[in-house]
C-alpha cells in the first residue's frame, strides 16, 4: 500500500474526522481497483460492490436514458444512492480515464453509517431536511441566539477616549460598545456607563474606556438559546450580553433585540396588516419579514412552511390594500377577483420577491366601470410595491390592461394557448397554471380552475411544447467538479439558486400536476400529489422531493446569511462559502434534478 493510498482518508471528508485507527480500518477490509478508460465500473439495477472513491482519473455517471448527469474526478465519491436505498445501482458509471477506486465494501459501508455520526450525516441527503421538521418559533426557547443576535458589533479598545466612545455610538445609533483587546473581548461599556460614571462623576473627556467599562463581562456562547439569553439578562439585570466563541466576539444580543423577536411571530403580521391604517403602515410591517425569515430558519422550520408563512403575510397585505382601494375609490361596480401567480400563488415567496396579479372582472362590464378597476389596480399594484413587492419586470401585473379582463376573456386566453402552443403562450400558460384567489368573488375563476386543466392534458402537442418549456432551466452542474457558477458579472462565481436551482423543479412539478389534473399549487405538494398518483416513480419522486428539500433549504439559508450579515437578500450563492459537506450534498440534489429533467424530455415524465 503506498503512502498516497494510506493518506488519502485523512483529508477527505468525512473520513477526516475519523480517527487514524478507524481510518487504517477501513483501508484494511476495502479494495483498491484499476480500470482502463472506457471500462464500465457498474450498470443501473446490478448489485453495487459498494462505494467507491476516486483516487486518480474521471468516471462519467449517465442515467437510464444514457445522458450524462456528472463527470467525476479525484477525491469524488459514487455509488451511494443505490447503497443508502436497496442497493442496486441507480446510474451506470464508466471510467472516462484510466481510473485508480476506492472500493469501500458495501457491508462496510453500512456499518460505518451506523457507527459513525459523522459518515451518516454526510450520506444522509434528507438529513437537513428532516432535521428542519415543522416546528415554529412560538417561543425563545426554540431560537438560537445567532437568530437574535447583531453580528459584527461595534468595538473600540481600551484606550479610547469616552468622549470618542461617545461619539461611535451617536453616529452608529447604537447603546454600546464591545471592548477588545488583541482579538479578545476584555470588556463592554453602555450608555449608561457614560452617563453615570463618565459625565456624573466629571470625568475628563480624555478618560480612557477601560475606567468606565464593565470588565470581564457575562458573555454567551453560539450554542446559546433564547431562554438563556432571558434568563441571563433577568438574573444580573443586563441589558446586553455578547456572543463569545472561544474568546473572539462574534455577536451581541440586547433587549430590544428580545422585544423585536417577540413581535416577530408571522401571527402578529397577519394581525398588524388585517388592521393597518395606511399603506406606510403596511411598508413598516412587511419591512421586518427579512428579520421573521431569519427566526424562522433559524428555529428549525422546513423551507415550505416557512414560505407558506411568508406568503399568509403578503396575502393579508394585499387584500387589505384591496380593502383601501375600495374605500378610496367606493363600492365595486361590477363583482371582480383578484389573483395572484408566481410564487405567491404557489405559496413559495422567500425574502425576494416581486409582484405577479391579474384580475378577472364579471363578463358585460362597461367603460366606466373599466375605468375604475384601472385606478384600482393601480392603487393596489402601487400599494405593493411601497411594501416591498416589487413591480413585475414582465409586468405580469393588473395594471396591464392584458391582465384585467372579463370572465370570457380569460377564457379565450387559456383556449388560445392551449390551441396554439407557440413560444409566448408556452411562458403564459405556465405563470397562469400556477394562479390562486386572494381577495374578491372566487365564482368568477370556477369555470376556468376546473376546464381549464382537462383541456390542457387532453392535447397532446400542447404539453410537448409545455414539457420542452419546462426544460429551459438547467441545473448549475458541471463537467468537472460538480457545480457550475455563474462566469461573468455582478453575480460572477456565484450560483443562482432560484433560476437554476427551484425554478427547474418548480416546472417539473407543474408538469407532472398538469398530466394527472392535479389541483395542488405549490410545489412540494405537487410532487407529492404526484407521487401518490403514480405520475412519478416511487424512487423517483422520492428522491426528487428530497433534491427540492435541499435545494431550497439552502436557499433560504443563503438569505438568512445574507440578512445577518446587513445585506438585502439575494438568491446568489457562491458555493465557496460552503463546507466540502454541503457541496457534495448540494450537487447530488442536482444530479436528481438533471436525471428527472431527462426523463421528461425523453417522453418518460410519468416514470411509472
Amino acid at each position: 500500500m503506498t503512502e498516497e493510498q494510506i493518506t488519502i482518508l485523512s483529508y477527505l471528508h468525512p473520513y477526516d474526522v475519523l480517527s487514524d485507527d478507524a481510518r487504517k480500518a477501513i483501508l484494511d477490509h476495502s479494495e483498491w481497483c484499476d480500470v482502463a478508460q472506457g471500462a464500465t465500473i457498474y450498470t443501473i439495477g446490478q448489485r453495487l460492490r459498494g462505494l467507491y472513491v476516486i483516487v486518480s482519473g474521471q468516471v462519467s455517471v449517465t442515467d437510464e436514458n444514457g445522458a450524462q448527469v456528472s463527470l467525476l474526478s479525484r477525491e469524488n465519491s459514487f455509488g451511494e444512492r443505490g447503497l443508502l436505498r436497496d442497493g442496486l445501482a441507480v446510474t451506470t458509471a464508466t471510467a472516462q480515464q484510466d481510473c485508480r477506486l476506492l472500493c469501500i465494501p458495501a457491508a462496510l459501508f453500512q456499518s460505518l453509517l451506523k457507527e459513525h455520526d459523522a459518515i451518516a450525516r454526510f450520506f444522509n441527503r434528507t438529513g437537513r431536511a428532516q432535521a428542519a421538521g415543522n416546528t415554529l418559533p412560538d417561543t425563545l426557547s426554540s431560537v438560537r441566539v445567532e437568530a437574535l443576535m447583531a453580528a459584527n458589533p461595534a468595538t473600540c479598545s481600551p484606550e479610547t477616549k469616552v468622549s470618542d466612545a461617545a461619539k461611535i455610538m451617536r453616529d452608529k445609533h447604537i447603546s454600546c460598545l464591545c471592548v477588545v483587546s488583541n482579538g479578545q473581548l476584555v470588556g463592554i461599556v453602555t450608555l449608561r456607563d457614560l452617563v453615570n460614571k463618565a459625565m456624573a462623576d466629571d470625568l475628563p473627556n480624555a478618560t480612557a474606556v477601560s475606567a468606565i467599562m464593565t470588565a470581564k463581562p457575562r458573555v454567551l456562547p453560539p450554542s446559546a438559546i433564547g431562554s438563556d439569553v432571558l434568563h441571563t439578562m433577568m438574573e444580573y439585570r443586563l441589558g446586553h450580553l455578547p456572543v463569545v466563541s472561544a474568546g473572539r466576539l462574534i455577536g451581541i444580543v440586547t433587549q430590544t433585540d428580545l422585544t423585536r423577536f417577540q413581535a416577530s411571530h408571522a401571527a402578529n403580521f397577519v394581525s398588524e396588516a388585517a388592521h393597518a391604517q395606511s399603506i406606510q403602515d403596511l411598508a413598516e410591517i412587511t419591512g421586518r419579514i427579512p428579520r421573521l425569515l431569519v427566526h424562522l430558519v433559524a428555529a428549525g422550520n422546513r423551507h415550505d412552511v416557512v414560505t407558506r408563512m411568508i406568503t399568509d403575510i403578503a396575502d393579508v397585505v394585499t387584500r387589505r390594500l384591496l380593502r383601501m382601494a375600495e374605500e378610496k375609490f367606493g363600492p365595486p361596480p361590477a363583482r371582480y377577483l383578484w389573483l395572484a401567480c408566481g410564487s405567491q400563488g404557489r405559496q413559495e415567496q422567500t425574502g425576494v420577491s416581486d409582484q405577479d396579479n391579474c384580475l378577472i372582472l364579471q363578463d358585460g362590464i362597461s367603460d366606466d366601470q373599466r375605468s375604475y378597476f384601472e385606478a384600482f389596480a393601480q392603487f393596489v399594484s402601487d400599494g405593493l410595491h411601497a411594501c416591498g413587492y416589487v413591480y413585475c419586470p414582465g409586468d405580469m401585473m393588473a395594471t396591464n390592461p392584458r391582465w384585467r379582463q372579463p370572465v370570457s376573456v380569460w377564457n379565450d386566453y387559456f383556449q388560445g394557448w392551449i390551441a396554439s402552443p407557440v413560444k409566448e403562450a408556452q411562458m403564459l400558460a405556465s405563470v397562469m397554471f400556477d394562479l390562486r384567489p386572494i381577495g374578491g368573488d372566487t365564482t368568477l375563476f370556477d369555470d376556468l380552475q376546473t376546464n381549464t386543466p382537462k383541456a390542457a392534458a387532453s392535447n397532446s402537442i400542447f404539453t410537448a411544447h409545455m414539457a420542452t418549456n419546462a426544460l429551459s432551466h438547467g441545473t448549475p452542474l458541471g463537467l468537472l467538479r460538480g457545480l457550475s457558477t455563474i462566469r461573468a458579472g455582478e453575480h460572477r462565481n456565484t450560483i443562482d439558486m432560484k433560476l437554476n436551482g427551484v425554478v427547474p423543479v418548480v416546472d417539473l412539478a407543474r408538469m407532472y400536476a398538469l398530466q394527472g389534473q392535479l389541483p395542488e399549487l405549490n410545489t412540494r405538494a405537487r410532487l407529492q400529489a404526484a407521487l401518490s398518483a403514480g405520475i412519478i416513480s416511487e424512487s423517483g419522486g422520492h428522491d426528487l422531493i428530497d433534491a427540492y428539500d435541499l435545494v431550497a433549504q439552502t436557499r433560504l439559508e443563503h438569505q438568512t446569511k445574507v440578512i445577518k450579515d446587513g445585506h438585502a437578500p439575494d438568491n446568489f450563492l457562491p458555493p465557496a462559502t460552503l463546507s466540502g459537506f454541503e457541496r457534495s450534498h448540494l450537487r447530488d440534489a442536482f444530479v436528481v434534478i438533471k436525471t428527472m429533467q431527462s426523463a421528461l424530455m425523453q417522453g418518460r415524465g410519468t416514470l411509472a
